[in-house]
């Protein structure tokens, strides 16, 4: 087993998920077996209780774990599966510890953070980097390590700690540090600075960790002689600085690294089993990026959250919708839009801030309403949700989404004026969502109905159903603790809103279309978290579809993408690459 761990300097949120989940990329595309373990220094269990706006998004695995946003990108990089031990945290591991002390496993003796926590740690990692992320269920070869939060913080102390041990107990040709640090480069001087990259590695050499490859984040490209500079400074040779400049697409980055020798510094330094053949992978991830940047025409989602003020909140969201958009060759415009500002009481207050909302609203091509807890900008959602049901503009509900589309049907179209969930308003005369049965109202951890479940199509007329390749079932990860009531599901089945999707035991509503429109669906279920750059999630694809205009054709056509559009792209591209060579030409003979 090769382990590569990733640490960052100098400030958090550089980029490290990015780039350790490019590094398992561009190692699987060598055919390798690649897994990965994101490491949360913080003392919570898990991300199960984290507000969207401490840590970004709580993103849900198969198994029903709630982790760190960051092995989202490890699944929608790698394509692979992971699990809940997949995200070690200091919880976790004081957790386990202190199990062990109670049955009396240390014999009596003092339990201290070394060598304890510190042999937990590495048991964890070596253990975790065994069990099979692939669907063929071969043992990984190499497990990507990312430390979470920056050098030199103290909970993150017991880490650093583990692997200078852990270092040399897998010895020294299967341990590799990739340290990622950040390059200021003052509007003032426009110079590129290096001393906090210094510092930061000089901190992590001072406790015991020398990193074999430092990448440098930073606006441009990195000058060479800031390269020398880092070189001469941190102890590595200038082939082991390596830049990572911003790009326009998330899709460069692991070309981006590939281009710089990252994978034949891996070869040597860590002896991999890697074959000189052509990478099919990172072809198409060329093929992508290529496609993201020459994209022409545009499609615009506006996005109705309560969270809008931090885009890591609806990280899997926007990702879906972005593979949705490429797939169709459109360039994606979200409109973030809080739900708070479409309501009434904004008018009253803030009238500005309101119209601005509604405008935004207005202009957009499709209309989506994310997952989200708490009664704040309920109501602006479900305005939302009338403007987009009566304009007939495409709309996709999401967990909460869809519950709030079951309350405005209600309230709108079967005249029940009071109509609520009983997590806003216990007291509902009409309690259209509901408690689930088995839900702990005293307890909030991993109380809800997580993980993946098997969802059964009722009808074999469903757009969901024929997008999702005219199948009888779907298995999509679930996070919630409030249902649609299934004891009035006929009174909506009377009006054409149609329960199409229901879970295997048939008494819990998953997935809602409306009669008559051209695109009003709702899930119960998170469909973003299984989505891939080449494989997009099928509620969201259907959205960017009628919102492009293009669903009515594509479901006549079997489900299949005119092979017109991608031609029209490259046709635009070669329209104008000639017409600026003609350019070109023209000025040569004025000259």
């Amino acid at each position: 087993m090769k382990y590569i761990l990733v640490t960052g300097g100098v400030i958090s949120g550089i980029g490290k998920g990015i780039i350790a989940s490019s590094v398992g990329t561009i190692l699987k595309s060598c055919g390798l077996h690649v897994t990965a373990i994101k490491i949360d220094p913080y003392i919570n269990i898990d991300a199960g209780t984290f507000s969207p706006y401490e840590h970004g998004e709580v993103f849900v695995l198969d198994d029903g774990g709630e982790v760190d946003l960051d092995l989202g990108n490890y699944e929608r990089f790698l394509d692979i599966r992971l699990i809940r031990d997949n995200n070690l945290t200091t919880g976790k591991i004081y957790q386990s510890v202190i199990t062990k002390e109670r049955r009396g496993d240390y014999l009596g003796k003092t339990v201290q953070v070394v060598p304890h926590i510190t042999d937990a740690i590495q048991e964890w990692v070596m253990r975790q980097a065994k069990i099979s992320v692939d669907v063929d269920g071969v043992e990984p070869q190499v497990c990507v390590i990312e430390l979470g939060g920056t050098v030199g913080d103290i909970e993150s102390m017991p880490f650093i700690e583990a692997f200078r041990q852990f270092q040399f107990k897998v010895k020294r040709e299967n341990f590799c540090n990739i340290h990622v640090s950040l390059i200021p480069q003052p509007n003032t001087t426009g110079e590129q600075k290096t001393k906090p990259t210094q510092n930061s590695v000089r901190e992590l050499r001072g406790l015991g960790l020398s990193p074999d490859l430092i990448m440098c984040r930073c606006a441009t490209v990195l000058e060479t002689s800031v390269k020398e500079k880092i070189s001469m400074f941190c102890h590595v040779e200038p082939t082991q600085v390596i830049c990572v400049q911003d790009v326009p697409s998330l899709y460069r980055v692991p070309l981006l690294l590939e281009s710089q020798g990252v994978v034949d510094y891996f070869c040597r330094r860590l002896n991999l089993p890697i074959e000189l053949k052509p990478r099919k992978m990172l072809t198409k991830w060329k093929e992508m990026a290529d496609r993201s940047d020459r994209l022409l025409e545009h499609v615009s989602i506006a996005l109705v959250g309560k969270y809008t003020k931090l885009s890591d909140s609806y990280t899997s969201v926007i990702k879906a919708l972005e593979h949705s958009a490429l797939a169709i060759n459109y360039k994606l415009e979200v409109k973030y839009i809080d739900s708070a500002d479409l309501e009434a009481v904004t008018l009253r207050d803030e009238p500005v801030k309101y119209h601005e909302a509604w405008q935004k609203l207005c202009s957009s091509h499709g209309v989506l309403v994310p997952g989200g807890f708490g009664v704040r900008g309920t109501e602006g959602k479900i305005q939302a949700i009338n403007w987009a049901r009566k304009q007939n503009k495409p709309f996709l509900g999401v967990c909460l989404g869809m519950q709030l589309a079951v309350c405005e049907f209600a309230r709108n179209v079967l005249g029940w004026e009071d109509a609520n969930s009983t997590e806003f308003n216990p007291e509902s005369r009409h309690p259209v969502v509901i408690d689930m049965p088995e839900h702990n109202p005293g307890q909030m951890g991993g109380t809800m109905r997580l993980g993946k479940r098997r969802t059964i199509f009722t009808s074999t007329s469903s757009v969901l159903r024929k997008l999702y390749g005219d199948v009888e079932y779907v298995e999509e990860r679930h996070r919630h603790r409030f249902e649609v009531n299934p004891e009035l599901k006929h009174h909506f089945e009377k009006k054409g809103f149609h329960f199409v999707g229901q879970d295997v035991e048939g008494e819990r509503m998953e997935v809602i279309e409306l009669e008559d429109h051209g695109y009003f669906v709702g899930v119960q279920y998170h469909p973003e978290f299984t989505s891939r750059p080449i494989k997009p999630s099928p509620p969201y694809f259907g959205l960017l579809l009628a919102a492009a205009g293009k669903l009515p054709s594509y479901l006549t056509k079997g489900c299949r993408l005119s092979p017109r559009s991608f031609k029209r792209e490259f046709k635009m591209s070669f329209y104008h690459f000639v017409k600026a060579l003609l350019l070109l030409l023209n000025l040569n003979h004025c000259r």
